[in-house]
């Protein structure tokens, strides 16, 4: 997409997109209506339509509960030219638990539907897994350090991130299912957690493709490479803030078919698992035909 043009405040452009106009209500439904930034490609970002649903799903519950899992499908591209809307369906209404079904629609055909459920916080048990040992991100090169001149898209993108092994933008330097990135917000946020738990599930689309390619030898800019999401599923477990590092340690344990499986964690700075993702994508290279 030649000729794009890109706010010069990345943060403005994302708190834009997440500020949806309520247009009324129909039978059952809440309706919402968006925008979208803009993409190199001219398609919707897929973090951006989740985490388009879970501000409009978050508008239909009480202040007290919090989402804790969102499973959606991505259904048909989104073309950001184009506005979004999002039909909110109040399915259940528990003593612990809600949930909510939201439809992206564009032209009056979906592009993504999901169910995402939320919960009051509650006590109870807790274990989890531990954060794996990892270089600070003060001393890895950003992407636009191994990029150069050509970082101009990143530069215009909200989210600041730098890969443990090496980026996959040009080249793979190593060719494995596995893949640890720093993540964070470039600027600091206000405190509301809502604002934060939407934010993280935009973030959790980005980078969790990258184990498939990694695994494959297949960088970004490998001619003709056609990629895709196909589905999102994400799991809210402790509260961070997203614009402090983050790591997101993710794997791909298969790829066949034109499909990639890819499952993610997303660790605080401090060691909490605070998020864990999967996703499952299409990816084809002119090799596969």
């Amino acid at each position: 997409m030649s000729g794009i043009e890109y706010p010069s405040d990345p943060i403005d452009m994302l708190m834009g997109v997440l500020q949806l106009d309520e247009t009324g209500a129909r039978t059952h439904e809440d309706i919402f209506v968006g925008a979208s930034h803009p993409m190199p490609t001219g398609r919707v970002f897929g973090g951006q339509v989740v985490a388009q649903c879970v501000t409009a799903a978050t508008r239909t519950i009480a202040e007290d509960r919090f989402p804790h899992s969102l499973h959606g499908y991505f259904l048909r591209p989104g073309d950001v030219t184009l506005p979004t809307t999002f039909a909110v369906e109040r399915i259940h209404d528990g003593r612990s638990f809600s949930r909510r079904r939201v439809q992206a629609y564009q032209s009056g055909a979906p592009i993504f539907s999901g169910i995402i459920s939320f919960q009051d916080e509650d006590p109870g048990m807790q274990h989890q897994f531990a954060m794996p040992e990892a270089p600070a991100p003060e001393d890895l090169p950003s992407a636009e350090q191994e990029l150069g001149d050509a970082s101009r898209l990143l530069r215009a993108n909200p989210i600041e991130a730098r890969h443990v092994d090496g980026a996959i933008f040009l080249d793979v330097p190593e060719q494995t299912p596995h893949q640890a990135t720093w993540i964070r917000i470039r600027e600091r946020l206000d405190d509301d957690p809502s604002l934060h738990r939407t934010i993280l599930a935009y973030m959790s689309d980005f980078t969790i493709q990258e184990p498939t390619l990694r695994a494959n030898g297949v960088p970004w800019r490998t001619p003709g490479l056609r990629s895709a999401s196909l589905d999102h599923a994400i799991w809210w477990h402790r509260f961070a803030r997203v614009d402090e590092w983050l790591l997101y340690v993710a794997e791909s344990p298969t790829s066949q078919g034109g499909r990639g499986m890819n499952v993610g964690r997303i660790f605080s700075r401090d060691g909490a698992l605070v998020a864990s993702v999967a996703q499952e994508i299409m990816a084809r290279t002119p090799a596969d035909a």
